[in-house]
């Protein structure tokens, strides 16, 4: 394959609802964390709310659970995540195409996501899309490092860069948008993913794509 230029020399990607459609299987195991708990589950029908942010602050927040009974949720959670939710996921439709193109370029690219370092290892593993990164990046076990702005800087590191204005952040809703901004690094939103496209904007957001076609034009 011939090598093409492309714009950035860190490629950062989003996981859930950028690389891959995830929700369905996401809301699944809330719900299933929450009925073994004994907890009501809120409605979870707009994925927005809980496709995003940091799986701990949706049960928190979202659901209302106590520190202690967050704690517990996530544990649980991943043990239904390795049942019901890995195997829901699928790739978006030009992606992998995209990741082959980049791979063949000299940009390094990572997945940059708030998931979990070993379920983002999982899914990428799942979807046979591992070998096209130099970096897959989550957030740590112990719960730090869990919003985008910590993970962006962590990634382009192990990336071996710094953060410079040859980074973009690739994601679909507000909270890449923001680490992106709180980092002063490029961002393009993906339309197609869960978030929103004003609530990105209202973050700072300028640019978009609406399928993996576009966002390819925008990269090379």
């Amino acid at each position: 394959m011939v090598k093409v230029m492309p714009k950035y020399d860190y490629i950062l990607f989003d996981l859930d609802g950028t690389i891959s459609e995830s929700a369905p299987g996401i809301r699944k195991c809330i719900e299933l964390t929450l009925e073994k708990l004994g907890k009501p589950a809120p409605d979870l029908s707009d994925y927005s709310k809980f496709i995003g942010p940091p799986l701990a602050d949706t049960f928190s927040g979202l659901c209302g659970l106590s520190k202690e009974d967050t704690q517990k949720a996530l544990v649980i959670y991943q043990d239904f995540y390795k049942v019901y939710g890995l195997k829901a996921n699928r790739l978006y439709d030009g992606i992998e195409d995209l990741l082959k193109k980049l791979k063949a370029s000299d940009a390094k690219i990572a997945v940059c996501s708030s998931k979990q370092q070993k379920p983002a290892d999982n899914v990428c593993d799942f979807l046979r899309i591992t070998e096209y990164f130099d970096a897959i990046c989550g957030s740590a076990p112990d719960g730090s490092r869990k919003e985008k702005e910590e993970v962006i800087p962590y990634t382009v590191n192990v990336l071996g860069g710094k953060i410079t204005d040859k980074v973009v952040m690739i994601g679909d809703t507000r909270f890449d948008a923001k680490g992106a901004r709180l980092n002063g690094v490029d961002f393009i939103g993906v339309n197609y993913g869960y978030g929103t496209y004003d609530t990105m904007v209202a973050e700072g957001a300028g640019v978009f794509a609406d399928n993996a076609e576009e966002l390819e034009k925008l990269l090379f």
